[in-house]
């Protein structure tokens, strides 16, 4: 597609206004952590959800709430009270490979994470250098502390490995970005919605692919350095935002 960069962030804005509003949210992942008030309820299942965020989006959503159902609605009271066959008991739990062993780690790690470092948000500032990438591997290097399968590190995306971390970055879009259309929650001033990087997959490669944005092949991180490099020329304070436009276009208009 041959347009020019002004012509790009035209389509780019108005499809972000468009996507970005409350009424995509009952349709989408996002939908879960919005059953919940406290802020880490907000982040226990906004991680959990997103963590298991492949497939059909009504099964991914049907299947955190029956997760987050399990535990009470109440994540964050579940975990820091919970025994350990607590945890074996409502880790029963398969979502296509995510497993009961991969359940019960990650809900151990998640109360790790809670109990002893301040919680999600501390545990993505532990990075000398606060860029994503290093935010990322500073949290997967926390969330693994504890001993567990091997197999349960593939659910958890590795960047230094090239993956482009497609779940953490919506969790962090989530956590982070701050407007007045009611989506994303805006919980979290300790990262600048300046850093966040957009959720690249298939879908939103596609588009940015056909937008000139990317050149790169692979779905990788390195692509994603190239699509925000983009982006941020757009909006150096708000780049991710325009994962609304890259997603509906993909996803709602066949782009």
């Amino acid at each position: 597609m041959q347009s020019s960069s002004s012509e790009i962030k035209e389509l780019l804005e108005l499809k972000t206004a468009y996507y970005n509003r409350p009424g995509f949210i009952a349709s989408d992942p996002i939908s879960v952590p919005h059953m919940f008030e406290r802020k880490e309820d907000i982040e226990i299942s906004g991680f959990i959800t997103a963590s298991i965020a492949w497939g059909q989006r009504k099964t991914i959503i049907a299947n955190a709430k029956k997760l987050m159902g399990a535990m009470d609605f109440a994540p964050y009271a579940f975990l820091m009270q919970a025994k350990d066959n607590d945890l074996a008991s409502v880790s029963r739990f398969t979502h296509r490979t995510f497993n009961p062993a991969d359940c019960q780690y990650f809900l151990l790690s998640l109360q790790n994470i809670y109990r002893n470092h301040s919680g999600l948000e501390a545990a993505f500032n532990r990075s000398r250098e606060k860029d994503i990438l290093h935010r990322i591997l500073a949290f997967r290097e926390l969330f693994f502390e504890l001993p567990g399968p091997e197999r349960v590190k593939k659910h958890v995306a590795d960047p230094a490995a090239g993956s482009p971390a497609k779940r953490i970055n919506m969790f962090l879009r989530w956590m982070v970005r701050k407007d007045d259309r009611g989506v994303d929650f805006g919980l979290w001033d300790s990262i600048p919605p300046s850093q966040l990087m957009c959720p690249l997959d298939v879908h939103s490669g596609h588009v940015a692919r056909k937008l000139g944005l990317i050149t790169r092949r692979q779905n990788d991180w390195k692509a994603l350095e190239e699509l925000m490099t983009h982006l941020r020329n757009f909006d150096p304070k708000d780049p991710a935002k325009y994962d609304y436009a890259l997603f509906g276009l993909g996803i709602f208009e066949g782009f």
